[in-house]
């Protein structure tokens, strides 16, 4: 076992500690009870652990879908429920501190607290796994051309199609955003996790997708994971157009519209081409509005420097929960889920269509598939 496994294997196991030793073991139950208890809680902590072991890396459960769903439950419930035993334990001792007295905690704070934290994991996961909806934006562009008026453009990102978001899901998925009417759909990375041999079935829905100006697309990080080059090709091979630090420019008569889309931040780390905005705008038609799909948010503001009308990423699934959505937003230079305008530039960032199998949980963050109306302005 490799250091870093071992490290995160025991970052795991504190919460678990903390759930069994000050919420379990006080419980007036039997010793045979808390047994078991404490082994279906520590076999729930370990999820990443044991996804390794079926397939390789801690990123991939390859269990069967219903595992998966109990596996997030439980490790999401122990996390709450540490989070909440560590809150009523902080809130004792400041009792027992003020009134200078041994203050106990009652059985019914107890069962409540695990109450919330397993009814809170089962909305979560309930939440993540369900078939997004459509959200609307409109997006007003000052040098949009007439022609381009009412522009439709549809995004997909995040999809992580895994066991956890198979092949059915995924043909849900293509059926609603081709029945959405789009004039171009566009998907900004993270389409799975797993080898192409892996998730050959899941991803082949997407070759139904269709819109008139066609589909393009950008990597996402989680590409990078897992042979990025053969993903690319792949890719390329269901009629998806991928747009590494390059463009395609749309036209309407002597009116364009740009498309441009550049490689993930994480490239550089796997020996792959990093960003390069200058290259993918490299000679595109003087004056004419560009659309910029780029995984992860963090460069938007360069991005408007550079005359960017539109910017469409991903990659921090909104931030999941509320309240965590704050801590994500810190390592994503702010932008974290919604609309954001930067100048002239208006940067939207999705919440995700899917969401990575290793934490599968919104609370107040919805999945969505986004559709713009763009607008001359």
């Amino acid at each position: 076992m490799d250091k870093d496994l071992a490290s995160v294997r025991l970052i795991f196991v504190l919460p678990c500690l903390l759930v069994v030793l000050n919420w379990l073991w006080p419980l007036p139950l039997s010793p045979v009870t808390k047994i078991l208890a404490t082994g279906f809680l520590f076999i729930g902590s370990q999820y990443h652990y044991w996804a390794r072991l079926s397939s390789g890396s801690p990123l991939l459960p390859e269990f069967p879908r219903p595992l998966i769903i109990l596996f997030n439950w439980a490790f999401s419930a122990i996390a709450f429920l540490a989070l909440f035993q560590l809150a009523l334990d902080l809130g004792v001792l400041l009792v027992a501190v003020v009134q200078w007295r041994w203050v106990s905690i009652p059985v019914i704070a107890r069962v409540i607290i695990g109450a919330c934290s397993t009814l809170l994991a089962a909305i979560g996961v309930a939440n993540a796994i369900k078939l997004p909806t459509i959200r609307e934006v409109t997006v007003t562009i000052s040098n949009l051309s007439a022609s381009f008026d009412g522009y439709r453009v549809l995004q997909l990102t995040d999809l992580h199609l895994t066991r956890l978001f198979p092949e059915a899901w995924a043909r849900s998925v293509v059926t609603r955003a081709n029945a959405a009417d789009a004039d171009l759909i566009v998907v900004t990375g993270d389409f799975i996790d797993g080898s192409v041999d892996m998730r050959r079935r899941d991803i082949a829905p997407l070759k139904e997708l269709h819109a008139p100006d066609g589909i393009f697309a950008v990597p996402g990080n989680h590409e990078y994971y897992f042979d990025y080059e053969s993903w690319i090709e792949h890719l390329e091979s269901l009629g998806i157009t991928m747009l590494l630090n390059t463009h395609n420019v749309l036209t309407r008569g002597s009116d364009h519209l740009v498309v441009a889309g550049v490689t993930d931040l994480s490239a550089a780390r796997h020996g792959q081409v990093g960003p390069d905005l200058g290259a993918a705008l490299a000679g595109i038609p003087a004056s004419a509005p560009v659309i910029l799909l780029d995984h992860q948010p963090r460069n938007a503001r360069t991005a408007a420097e550079r005359s960017v009308a539109l910017q469409l990423s991903g990659h921090t699934h909104g931030g999941m929960i509320l309240g965590l959505d704050r801590l994500v937003a810190r390592g994503n230079e702010g932008f974290v889920s919604g609309r954001y305008d930067l100048g002239n530039m208006t940067l939207y960032v999705s919440n995700g269509t899917g969401l990575w199998p290793g934490f599968a949980l919104r609370l107040g963050k919805p999945s969505e598939i986004t559709r713009f109306h763009l607008r001359a302005g």
